[in-house]
């Protein structure tokens, strides 16, 4: 047994996943993330209650645009996910998270665009007293 040779064994030769690889999990990562998360929530508020575009339908693809973008962010900066962390497996997550998303997203459209088109026939708000 040779006690001056390192078997490759040690601490030094094995990563054992401790280095993430991930600089955005300082503490100016999480401040990044942080700005950036709230940049991506005031601007949709912006479009809306400013009224920037006038086209509803192009405020909304707008909206959820900036809502996909909001999700990487979220990601990457506070879920640490990288398609190299964990042997790929968050790429499966990412992949799983981008079909819930749209899932999510069309269905809600869909049902609010069918409850506004089917709401009881005949009546419009307009004439409310």
């Amino acid at each position: 047994m040779s006690t001056g040779t390192q078997s490759g064994h040690g601490h030094g030769a094995h990563d054992h996943g401790h280095d993430s690889g991930h600089p955005e999990s300082t503490f100016k990562g999480y401040m990044t993330g942080f700005v950036l998360s709230v940049i991506l929530t005031a601007i949709p508020f912006w479009l809306v209650m400013s009224g920037a575009i006038e086209n509803k339908d192009v405020t909304t693809v707008a909206i959820l645009a900036i809502g996909a973008v909001q999700i990487v962010v979220h990601m990457i900066y506070f879920l640490h996910m990288t398609p190299t962390s964990e042997g790929g497996w968050t790429l499966m997550a990412l992949i799983f998270t981008i079909v819930m998303v749209v899932i999510t997203l069309a269905g809600s459209l869909w049902v609010m665009y069918h409850m506004n088109t089917n709401m009881m026939p005949g009546m419009d708000p307009s004439q409310l007293p």
